[in-house]
């Protein structure tokens, strides 16, 4: 598929086949196009958990999605996915890259740092397997994991603190699902967001 095919066709998918799995290889050229993604100092400073078996999927589910809400219809399509990935940062791999001697911050200060890159290169990491489901012939979904259930997610998978999941990823096959409300808001004209020269 051409690059320009592969963009222009990204959109969540918030609904899957449960029947077919996503295969092996193409599991693992989603993540190898991940670590490819560009990371300050190329610091690298992410960690990605990958979720296949229906257990540690149901795992997932229960601890990180917080009971009611009106999301049922969402959440049911949403869980027929087969693969879930959830990408982790971690600043501490940032501040020690930008404390050796060719960086020189030494202070490890967050201070220094113009906007916490560390979520920034773990967010490009998740949109390059958006890009590759894609380009694969699937679905994938982006979506939060809520604040109040951070702590029970890395409590059923054993996250270590200095890992910050940015979110988390489905991917599968299509299956038909409902147009986010979202979407009747239309897309924002190049025009009117692109500033050239000067902003006013």
């Amino acid at each position: 598929m051409e690059f320009a095919e592969v963009v222009r066709r990204r959109r969540m998918v918030r609904n899957y086949d449960p029947d077919r799995p996503v295969p092996p290889d193409v599991v693992e050229r989603l993540l190898e196009h991940a670590i490819r993604a560009p990371s300050a100092g190329f610091a690298q400073g992410w960690g990605f958990l990958v979720l296949e078996t229906p257990a540690d999927r149901e795992l997932f589910w229960t601890a990180a999605t917080p009971a009611g809400g009106g999301r049922e219809r969402w959440l049911a399509g949403m869980r027929r996915a087969p693969l879930i990935v959830v990408p982790h940062a971690n600043r501490s791999a940032y501040l020690e890259r930008y404390a050796e001697p060719d960086k020189g911050w030494a202070d490890r200060a967050t201070e220094r740092w113009p906007v916490p890159y560390w979520f920034v290169d773990t967010g490009f990491a998740a949109l390059l397997m958006l890009l590759t489901a894609v380009d694969e012939g699937l679905g994938a979904c982006f979506f939060g994991i809520p604040p109040q259930r951070l702590d029970a997610y890395r409590e059923a998978f054993g996250v270590p603190e200095e890992y910050q999941p940015i979110g988390a990823v489905t991917v599968g096959y299509r299956s038909p699902d409902h147009r986010s409300p979202s979407l009747r808001r239309g897309r924002r004209p190049v025009g009117e967001v692109v500033r050239r020269g000067r902003w006013s």
